[in-house]
């Protein structure tokens, strides 16, 4: 049973409205964009509350990942989330936010790196063409200054979550092959849209020809709301068969999974979709792989 494993969560959100703006998780809320109306998640939301929604499963670590404050207030996070880990041991890894594109984006990926917990860093670019998908007005990752910022990662010793469409993954994975040395995770199964299933596949083969990109097996819910577990097993197992298990890791997307089902929903219903792999498999999917790519050194 995956609660007996140990779990390192790969995509943690946390967040203090009191302190940070997040403009997304302010009103007035709509539910005609990409995620749905967002209010049941628009209160402030910190490591204790993260702890009690996880308290059936054996957490070891979590990985913050950027949890879209105004971008001018990104360093901001970063240094409230350093304290937090500093003082509690969590989170154990952060994954801030720099737009690639950012004329200042070397300093500051520099401000980023250096507090010790950030690994790498994520810019949201989900670009389709139903505007009504897109959280951006053009496909950004055309662009050269986007190519150049992404190269710059290397630099920092940094990695990228990468959180766009499938039909992006083909020119993606050209620019990610030129950087072997730039680890990406690719985030929330590759965000397969319905009726698009050759596409995200194809998208998806791209990407998981790199030995440099991983996939982070998380919302579904965002393409697929409601979800159901028919409808998230072939989308997991799919994912798993074309990365390979040392490839891909589980993880809550808490709170905003919430706004799809609760923790133990998806982290169960991974479980059973997993329910036929070895030992080995679930403990690095539910932790070792976690625990490896984002350079944690927990003992598990």
């Amino acid at each position: 049973m995956a609660r007996d494993l140990p779990f390192v969560d790969a995509h943690v959100h946390l967040w203090d409205l009191d302190r940070i703006s997040y403009p997304w998780l302010t009103p007035p809320f709509a539910d005609d964009g990409p995620n749905g109306s967002v209010e049941p998640i628009a209160r402030t939301y910190l490591l204790d509350d993260y702890l009690a929604d996880a308290r059936s499963w054996d957490v070891r670590g979590i990985v913050h990942v950027d949890a879209g404050a105004t971008p001018e207030a990104a360093l901001a996070e970063t240094e409230w989330l350093q304290a937090m880990a500093d003082a509690r041991g969590m989170p154990n890894a952060i994954i801030a936010f720099a737009a690639l594109d950012d004329p200042n984006l070397d300093a500051r990926l520099a401000a980023h790196a250096s507090h010790p917990a950030v690994r790498g860093i994520r810019h949201i670019v989900n670009w389709h063409p139903d505007p009504r998908r897109s959280y951006t007005p053009r496909d950004v990752t055309r662009d050269e200054a986007w190519a150049r910022g992404f190269a710059l990662l290397g630099k920092y010793g940094l990695s990228f979550d990468l959180q766009a469409y499938p039909g992006q993954f083909e020119a993606l994975a050209r620019l990610i092959a030129r950087h072997p040395e730039v680890q990406v995770i690719l985030n929330h199964t590759g965000m397969a849209v319905p009726g698009e299933w050759e596409t995200w596949r194809a998208g998806m083969r791209a990407l998981a020809a790199l030995p440099n990109v991983a996939t982070k097996i998380s919302g579904i819910g965002f393409t697929h709301r409601p979800w159901r577990l028919a409808e998230l097993r072939p989308y997991v197992l799919e994912a798993i068969a074309m990365f390979g298990a040392d490839r891909a890791l589980f993880a809550s997307d808490f709170p905003t999974d919430k706004l799809f089902g609760s923790f133990a929903a998806h982290l169960d219903g991974y479980a059973e979709v997993t329910a036929a792999f070895s030992e080995d498999e679930r403990r690095a999917l539910f932790a070792g792989n976690a625990n490896r790519l984002y350079r944690l050194g927990l003992n598990l």
